[in-house]
């Protein structure tokens, strides 16, 4: 473990790399660790293709990781930054508070999920917990996982079979997440645009939703469709 408490006399320099596509961002969280003599930023990067290079190049210790960004985004980036550098410990920095960024980030191999509003001594936190081995949630985010675990425990009392989609159904739901029309969904799929109608239909009365946002929110839940 590189940084150690304040009770710690001796103190081992933290190598930073941070990741993300607004200049304001970068520098505000450069000015809030700068000062901090443990703490060294070593680099930054303003996409996942860029941060994977700038990470290979320079081996830090610990990497801030946007989420959404031009060219890459900050999941597939930490996933091959994990697989080439399996020590490093990578800490998302999103606004994104929905809890299925939560999920792909650590799938992904990430270590941690902090939201930009932290204050300065959760970011400390953070990177105390990181780098002594275990995992770190901002506490608003950890509230959500909370909530979202009780709210599937009362939705499995309520509704114990889960509902099976064809595979046909569920490729005309991850179509209509890439916002495709109907009549691309049929040219894609080579099957009539009626048939596509009548899935859309029949998969809607099946799930008992009525918008496609209601859909997207159940396929979301279920796995069937994951963010980009």
């Amino acid at each position: 473990m590189k940084f150690q408490s304040k009770k710690t006399k001796k103190m081992e320099i933290v190598r930073i790399l941070i990741v993300d596509d607004h200049q304001l961002i970068l520098n505000g969280i450069s000015d809030m660790l700068r000062p901090i003599k443990q703490f060294k930023i070593v680099g930054r990067a303003s996409n996942g293709e860029e941060a994977i290079k700038k990470a290979l190049l320079l081996k830090p210790d610990l990497i801030f990781m946007d989420i959404s960004m031009p060219v890459m985004n900050g999941i597939d980036a930490t996933k091959i930054i994990i697989q080439e550098l399996p020590s490093v410990k990578i800490l998302a920095l999103t606004q994104h508070e929905e809890i299925e960024y939560v999920r792909q980030m650590l799938k992904s191999g990430g270590s941690g999920y902090l939201l930009k509003n932290s204050k300065k001594n959760e970011f400390i936190e953070a990177i105390e917990s990181v780098l002594s081995g275990k995992h770190y949630l901002s506490k608003q985010i950890s509230e959500q996982m909370i909530n979202d675990i009780i709210a599937n425990e009362q939705d499995n009392d309520t509704d114990n079979n889960k509902i099976k989609l064809t595979r046909r159904e569920t490729e005309i739901i991850k179509k209509i997440a890439d916002e495709l029309s109907n009549q691309e969904i049929a040219d894609e799929l080579h099957i009539s645009l009626r048939t596509v109608e009548t899935h859309r239909r029949n998969i809607m009365q099946k799930l008992k939703v009525k918008s496609v946002v209601s859909l997207l929110k159940y396929a979301t839940k279920h796995n069937i469709i994951n963010f980009k």
